[in-house]
Protein backbone atom coordinates (compact mmCIF):
# COMPACT_ATOMS: atom_id res chain seq x y z
CA UNK A 1 0.00 0.00 0.00
CA UNK A 2 1.37 3.46 -0.64
CA UNK A 3 1.78 6.56 2.15
CA UNK A 4 -1.87 7.24 3.40
CA UNK A 5 -1.91 11.18 2.39
CA UNK A 6 -4.14 13.05 4.50
CA UNK A 7 -6.08 16.64 2.84
CA UNK A 8 -5.21 19.42 4.87
CA UNK A 9 -8.14 20.76 7.33
CA UNK A 10 -9.37 23.00 4.94
CA UNK A 11 -9.93 20.46 1.91
CA UNK A 12 -11.48 17.74 3.98
CA UNK A 13 -13.84 20.59 5.51
CA UNK A 14 -14.57 22.25 2.28
CA UNK A 15 -15.77 19.08 0.91
CA UNK A 16 -17.03 17.17 3.60
CA UNK A 17 -19.32 20.86 3.85
CA UNK A 18 -20.45 20.29 0.23
CA UNK A 19 -21.27 16.62 0.41
CA UNK A 20 -23.08 17.09 3.43
CA UNK A 21 -25.40 20.47 2.05
CA UNK A 22 -26.02 18.92 -1.43
CA UNK A 23 -26.27 15.10 0.25
CA UNK A 24 -23.85 13.67 -2.29
CA UNK A 25 -23.19 10.53 -0.97
CA UNK A 26 -25.36 8.24 1.02
CA UNK A 27 -24.67 4.75 2.93
CA UNK A 28 -23.97 2.13 0.72
CA UNK A 29 -23.26 4.04 -2.25
CA UNK A 30 -20.25 2.82 -4.69
CA UNK A 31 -18.75 5.88 -6.03
CA UNK A 32 -16.53 5.73 -9.24
CA UNK A 33 -14.23 9.03 -9.42
CA UNK A 34 -13.82 10.36 -13.44
CA UNK A 35 -9.64 10.57 -12.80
CA UNK A 36 -7.56 12.81 -15.56
CA UNK A 37 -4.51 12.35 -13.56
CA UNK A 38 -4.56 15.98 -13.23
CA UNK A 39 -4.15 18.28 -9.98
CA UNK A 40 -8.12 18.09 -9.47
CA UNK A 41 -8.67 14.77 -9.87
CA UNK A 42 -5.75 13.30 -7.85
CA UNK A 43 -6.92 15.94 -4.86
CA UNK A 44 -10.90 14.41 -4.80
CA UNK A 45 -8.97 11.18 -5.00
CA UNK A 46 -7.55 11.24 -1.61
CA UNK A 47 -10.14 13.57 -0.07
CA UNK A 48 -12.47 10.87 -1.35
CA UNK A 49 -9.98 8.17 0.15
CA UNK A 50 -9.56 9.66 3.00
CA UNK A 51 -13.59 10.17 3.91
CA UNK A 52 -13.82 6.33 3.03
CA UNK A 53 -11.61 5.95 6.14
CA UNK A 54 -13.29 8.74 8.54
CA UNK A 55 -16.60 9.24 7.33
CA UNK A 56 -19.63 7.92 9.37
CA UNK A 57 -21.39 7.07 5.99
CA UNK A 58 -20.05 4.01 4.38
CA UNK A 59 -18.98 3.91 1.18
CA UNK A 60 -17.40 1.66 -1.64
CA UNK A 61 -14.70 4.04 -3.71
CA UNK A 62 -12.99 2.91 -7.48
CA UNK A 63 -11.91 5.19 -9.98
CA UNK A 64 -11.65 5.14 -13.90
CA UNK A 65 -9.54 7.10 -16.79
CA UNK A 66 -9.96 7.12 -20.06
CA UNK A 67 -7.18 7.53 -22.08
CA UNK A 68 -8.24 9.02 -25.65
CA UNK A 69 -4.77 8.22 -27.12
CA UNK A 70 -4.22 12.15 -28.15
CA UNK A 71 -0.87 13.44 -28.32
CA UNK A 72 1.66 12.95 -26.09
CA UNK A 73 -1.41 12.29 -22.90
CA UNK A 74 -0.35 9.51 -21.41
CA UNK A 75 -1.79 8.76 -18.14
CA UNK A 76 -0.84 4.84 -17.71
CA UNK A 77 1.29 5.68 -14.25
CA UNK A 78 -2.18 5.93 -12.73
CA UNK A 79 -2.24 2.21 -12.82
CA UNK A 80 0.69 1.33 -10.54
CA UNK A 81 -0.40 4.52 -8.52
CA UNK A 82 -4.07 3.49 -7.97
CA UNK A 83 -2.93 -0.17 -7.16
CA UNK A 84 -0.58 0.80 -4.74
CA UNK A 85 -3.33 2.52 -2.86
CA UNK A 86 -5.76 -0.17 -2.84
CA UNK A 87 -8.23 1.50 -5.18
CA UNK A 88 -10.21 -0.75 -7.71
CA UNK A 89 -9.43 0.89 -10.86
CA UNK A 90 -10.50 0.84 -14.96
CA UNK A 91 -8.44 2.42 -17.37
CA UNK A 92 -9.85 2.56 -20.77
CA UNK A 93 -8.27 3.30 -23.97
CA UNK A 94 -10.24 4.58 -26.39
CA UNK A 95 -9.00 6.28 -29.95
CA UNK A 96 -11.47 9.64 -29.55
CA UNK A 97 -9.21 12.24 -31.38
CA UNK A 98 -9.39 9.24 -34.12
CA UNK A 99 -13.20 9.54 -33.83
CA UNK A 100 -13.36 13.04 -33.26
CA UNK A 101 -11.20 13.79 -37.01
CA UNK A 102 -14.31 11.25 -39.19
CA UNK A 103 -17.12 12.55 -37.26
CA UNK A 104 -16.90 16.43 -36.16
CA UNK A 105 -14.46 19.54 -37.20
CA UNK A 106 -12.08 21.04 -35.19
CA UNK A 107 -13.55 23.29 -33.36
CA UNK A 108 -15.60 20.82 -31.61
CA UNK A 109 -12.91 18.54 -30.78
CA UNK A 110 -13.28 19.15 -26.95
CA UNK A 111 -16.93 19.29 -26.61
CA UNK A 112 -16.85 15.44 -28.46
CA UNK A 113 -14.06 14.23 -26.28
CA UNK A 114 -16.33 15.16 -23.50
CA UNK A 115 -19.43 13.76 -24.27
CA UNK A 116 -17.45 10.47 -25.18
CA UNK A 117 -15.53 10.44 -22.13
CA UNK A 118 -18.50 10.20 -20.14
CA UNK A 119 -20.49 7.85 -22.37
CA UNK A 120 -17.90 5.54 -21.36
CA UNK A 121 -17.94 6.33 -17.59
CA UNK A 122 -21.70 6.12 -17.86
CA UNK A 123 -20.70 2.37 -18.81
CA UNK A 124 -18.11 1.34 -17.26
CA UNK A 125 -20.13 2.34 -13.60
CA UNK A 126 -22.69 0.29 -15.03
CA UNK A 127 -20.64 -2.77 -15.33
CA UNK A 128 -19.30 -2.70 -12.12
CA UNK A 129 -21.73 -1.63 -9.79
CA UNK A 130 -21.54 1.84 -9.24
CA UNK A 131 -24.46 3.86 -8.56
CA UNK A 132 -22.28 7.50 -8.27
CA UNK A 133 -19.63 9.59 -10.38
CA UNK A 134 -17.59 11.86 -8.78
CA UNK A 135 -16.12 14.44 -10.89
CA UNK A 136 -13.38 16.80 -9.71
CA UNK A 137 -14.79 20.60 -10.84
CA UNK A 138 -13.73 23.22 -8.10
CA UNK A 139 -15.24 26.52 -7.49
CA UNK A 140 -13.15 28.50 -10.20
CA UNK A 141 -14.51 25.86 -13.08
CA UNK A 142 -18.37 26.68 -11.54
CA UNK A 143 -17.51 30.79 -12.05
CA UNK A 144 -15.70 30.64 -15.77
CA UNK A 145 -18.98 28.25 -16.52
CA UNK A 146 -21.56 30.75 -15.10
CA UNK A 147 -19.58 33.77 -16.96
CA UNK A 148 -19.66 31.77 -19.88
CA UNK A 149 -23.21 31.04 -19.74
CA UNK A 150 -24.31 34.21 -19.33
CA UNK A 151 -21.78 36.32 -21.88
CA UNK A 152 -22.62 33.60 -24.45
CA UNK A 153 -25.55 31.73 -23.90
CA UNK A 154 -27.80 34.44 -22.29
CA UNK A 155 -28.27 31.83 -19.55
CA UNK A 156 -28.09 32.29 -15.64
CA UNK A 157 -26.35 28.84 -14.86
CA UNK A 158 -23.28 26.67 -13.94
CA UNK A 159 -22.57 23.24 -13.08
CA UNK A 160 -24.36 21.16 -10.83
CA UNK A 161 -23.39 19.95 -7.33
CA UNK A 162 -25.09 17.09 -7.40
CA UNK A 163 -27.80 16.05 -9.90
CA UNK A 164 -29.13 12.62 -11.72
CA UNK A 165 -28.72 11.89 -15.00
CA UNK A 166 -30.84 11.66 -18.05
CA UNK A 167 -31.09 8.12 -17.72
CA UNK A 168 -32.04 8.48 -14.08
CA UNK A 169 -29.99 5.65 -12.97
CA UNK A 170 -26.88 7.72 -11.83
CA UNK A 171 -26.02 10.24 -9.50
CA UNK A 172 -23.53 12.96 -10.82
CA UNK A 173 -21.73 14.78 -7.55
CA UNK A 174 -18.95 17.91 -7.21
CA UNK A 175 -17.26 17.73 -3.95
CA UNK A 176 -15.03 19.90 -4.96
CA UNK A 177 -17.84 23.05 -5.34
CA UNK A 178 -16.64 25.02 -2.77
CA UNK A 179 -13.02 24.48 -3.34
CA UNK A 180 -10.24 27.05 -5.16
CA UNK A 181 -8.18 26.45 -8.12
CA UNK A 182 -5.40 26.81 -6.11
CA UNK A 183 -6.11 24.77 -2.89
CA UNK A 184 -5.67 21.83 -5.23
CA UNK A 185 -2.73 23.04 -6.85
CA UNK A 186 -0.99 23.32 -3.28
CA UNK A 187 -2.61 20.20 -2.25
CA UNK A 188 -0.83 18.77 -5.49
CA UNK A 189 2.62 20.16 -5.04
CA UNK A 190 2.98 19.77 -1.63
CA UNK A 191 2.44 16.02 -1.65
CA UNK A 192 4.04 15.54 -4.61
CA UNK A 193 1.42 14.29 -6.54
CA UNK A 194 1.69 12.67 -9.73
CA UNK A 195 0.37 14.95 -11.57
CA UNK A 196 -0.17 14.08 -15.45
CA UNK A 197 0.47 16.68 -18.42
CA UNK A 198 -2.74 17.07 -20.58
CA UNK A 199 -0.91 17.92 -23.68
CA UNK A 200 -4.00 17.06 -26.24
CA UNK A 201 -3.06 18.83 -29.56
CA UNK A 202 -6.67 20.32 -30.03
CA UNK A 203 -7.02 21.93 -26.44
CA UNK A 204 -3.80 23.67 -26.73
CA UNK A 205 -4.34 24.52 -30.87
CA UNK A 206 -5.88 28.07 -29.84
CA UNK A 207 -7.04 30.17 -26.38
CA UNK A 208 -10.32 29.45 -25.18
CA UNK A 209 -13.67 30.60 -23.76
CA UNK A 210 -12.96 29.50 -20.24
CA UNK A 211 -9.46 30.74 -20.44
CA UNK A 212 -10.51 34.04 -21.38
CA UNK A 213 -12.99 34.11 -18.47
CA UNK A 214 -10.19 32.56 -16.25
CA UNK A 215 -8.27 35.30 -16.65
CA UNK A 216 -11.23 38.34 -16.46
CA UNK A 217 -11.84 36.72 -12.91
CA UNK A 218 -8.21 36.81 -11.87
CA UNK A 219 -7.91 40.40 -12.60
CA UNK A 220 -11.51 41.13 -11.06
CA UNK A 221 -10.19 39.20 -8.15
CA UNK A 222 -6.97 41.73 -7.54
CA UNK A 223 -9.01 44.31 -7.27
CA UNK A 224 -11.78 42.57 -5.05
CA UNK A 225 -10.68 39.93 -2.81
CA UNK A 226 -14.15 38.88 -1.83
CA UNK A 227 -15.04 38.19 -5.01
CA UNK A 228 -15.54 33.97 -4.91
CA UNK A 229 -17.12 34.36 -1.52
CA UNK A 230 -19.68 36.63 -3.52
CA UNK A 231 -19.79 34.15 -6.47
CA UNK A 232 -20.66 31.42 -4.13
CA UNK A 233 -23.42 32.84 -2.62
CA UNK A 234 -24.69 33.92 -6.69
CA UNK A 235 -23.59 29.71 -7.94
CA UNK A 236 -25.22 28.21 -4.96
CA UNK A 237 -28.68 28.58 -5.81
CA UNK A 238 -27.61 27.20 -9.56
CA UNK A 239 -25.09 24.50 -8.25
CA UNK A 240 -28.71 22.77 -6.82
CA UNK A 241 -30.75 22.91 -10.11
CA UNK A 242 -31.48 18.69 -10.31
CA UNK A 243 -30.76 18.09 -6.53
CA UNK A 244 -34.62 17.53 -5.74
CA UNK A 245 -34.55 14.70 -8.64
CA UNK A 246 -31.33 13.44 -7.16
CA UNK A 247 -32.33 13.23 -3.45
CA UNK A 248 -35.61 11.60 -4.74
CA UNK A 249 -33.87 8.30 -6.15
Amino acid sequence: MADFIKPSRTLASLAGRAIADFGMIRDGDRVLLGLSGGKDSLSLLHILHYLQQRAPVKFELAAMTVDPLAGDFDPSSMVPYLQALGVEYHYVRKPIMDMAKQHMGRKSYCSFCSRLKRGFMYQTARQHGCNVIALAQHLDDLAESFLMSAFHGGRLQTMKAHYLNDDGDLRIIRPLVYVRERQTRDFADHNCLPVVADSCPACFSKPTQRQHMKSLLAAEEMQNKLLFKSLLSTLRPLMGAGLADARAR
